[in-house]
């Protein structure tokens, strides 16, 4: 008899040690979820903060200041300006 309570008490002391270890790769691997929830969260804000960033340098005025500035653009007369239809012609 003393064989048998050994030998079962040997499994529960093995399966309170696998208990324990899945216990504790459960954890981790939360707080890794964590973490990486974390992250994307981070990166969402950063995401948001480049598409304004990026809708701020295509602005339409930005856009004509610096072609005025920079390159010395200038819109052309009313007399200069060509229209072109669907059919390739040109309409004045």
């Amino acid at each position: 008899m003393s064989r048998i309570n050994l030998v079962l008490l040997a499994l529960v002391v093995i399966c309170a040690l696998g208990v324990v270890n899945s216990q504790n790769h459960e954890r981790l691997l939360f707080v890794e979820l964590q973490q990486d929830q974390a992250r994307q969260r981070q990166l969402d804000v950063e995401w948001g903060q480049l598409q304004l960033e990026q809708s701020t340098w295509a602005m339409h005025g930005r856009i004509e200041k610096l072609a005025t500035e920079r390159l010395h653009m200038q819109v052309p007369s009313a007399d200069k300006v060509q229209v072109v239809n669907d059919m390739g012609g040109a309409a004045q």
